[in-house]
């Protein structure tokens, strides 16, 4: 799946209202807001070996059964016969990966992806330490939501997590746009009773989707 795949998850419109609230907030704040929109988080590379090798090993078994007289040597032959077609399907399709990967595992991954988005694209790097990332990534469907130091110093991290979970919900529910809007508005709404815009403020950060793979 490549950017413009991932970018189609979300129209024109979406992507044109999303900017706007970013903009709107980023007029009563000096906070910075980004969104960035991620294919998946992680390879999960433990889940193309075990898929790799419970799909062989299956088909070996079913195979050995009924056409080879329960041979455990054919078994065996055909296992590592079939590991490497079974391994390419699986690292070719995210959605089997993911079968084999758990809650707790997933959340790690996005977590931290976010980490990575959050210097990457230079949020710590605010002037007043007031940057805030919004990442979605949509294999897991769950989303972070990150703030910088300087924010956490006054606003409970507990905030911004239930931010998190509104946008995660919206996307379980096919509204991802409403939701993160709406998010980032809240956002917007905490960041002006702490962070109010400045006489000579300037706009750090782009206020474009970023689409990554």
């Amino acid at each position: 799946m490549n950017h413009v795949t991932i970018q189609t998850r979300f129209s024109d419109e979406d992507r044109k209202a999303i900017e706007e609230t970013v903009r709107d907030v980023e007029s009563r704040t000096s906070g910075e807001i980004a969104v960035v929109v991620v294919r998946q988080s992680a390879r999960y590379r433990e889940a193309e070996v075990l898929g790799g090798a419970f799909c062989a090993s299956l088909v070996a078994l079913v195979l050995s059964v009924l056409f080879l007289h329960d041979s455990l040597w054919y078994y065996i032959v055909l296992s590592f016969v079939l590991y490497g077609p079974s391994f390419f399907l699986f690292h070719k399709i995210p959605a089997l990966r993911l079968l084999l990967v758990g809650n707790r595992r997933r959340s790690a991954a996005v977590r931290e992806r976010a980490f990575q988005a959050f210097y990457q694209h230079r949020l710590y790097k605010t002037a007043e330490g007031t940057g805030v990332l919004f990442l979605i990534s949509l294999a897991e469907r769950k989303v972070v939501v990150l703030a910088d130091e300087g924010i956490y110093s006054k606003v409970e991290k507990e905030k911004f997590r239930s931010l998190a979970g509104m946008v995660s919900s919206g996307m379980k529910e096919g509204r991802p746009c409403e939701s993160l809007c709406r998010a980032i508005q809240q956002a917007g709404d905490i960041l002006a009773l702490h962070f109010p815009v400045k006489s000579g403020d300037r706009n750090e950060l782009a206020d474009t989707v970023r689409f990554e793979a």
